[in-house]
């Protein structure tokens, strides 16, 4: 699986989260589904700054699409904003499904880094565990 962050803009700056971490401090979460149409970012553009919408990103996409496993949760923030799973819950929309698979804690783990830009974050997987949702790096 490829490196992931997940990003929030914030007062304090670019707020980001590493997804490994966040899988990691999720695993005893309760799961719940959620219903598609609870989803907001169905209905939000898929690209950002640094992805620009081409044929060749839109492919790229698509085969992550492909690649998701709907067996594991997407992870939902406190806000219900979609903090890792969206390549999930477009296979899910793609497959005419009505709900997904989710966890969600009441309150957001401190994000790993503060006012850093994905150009400078690190994507190379060290292999650390977390042991709760409220550790930090």
């Amino acid at each position: 699986m490829r490196k992931q962050y997940f990003f929030r803009d914030s007062p304090r700056g670019l707020l980001a989260w590493d997804v490994d971490r966040l899988v990691t401090l999720s695993a005893r979460l309760p799961r719940c589904r959620v219903p598609l149409s609870h989803i907001r970012e169905l209905d939000e553009p898929w690209s950002g700054l640094d992805d620009p919408p081409s044929w060749r990103s839109l492919v790229a996409h698509v085969r992550l699409m492909d690649d998701a496993d709907l067996a594991f949760p997407i992870i939902l923030a406190s806000d219900r904003t979609v903090m890792d799973g969206m390549h999930r819950v477009a296979k899910a929309l793609r497959l005419g499904l009505e709900y997904v698979e989710a966890v969600r804690s009441p309150e957001d783990p401190p994000p790993d880094y503060v006012d850093r830009g994905p150009g400078d974050l690190p994507y190379s997987r060290t292999g650390q565990r977390y042991a709760s949702w409220g550790s930090r790096r």
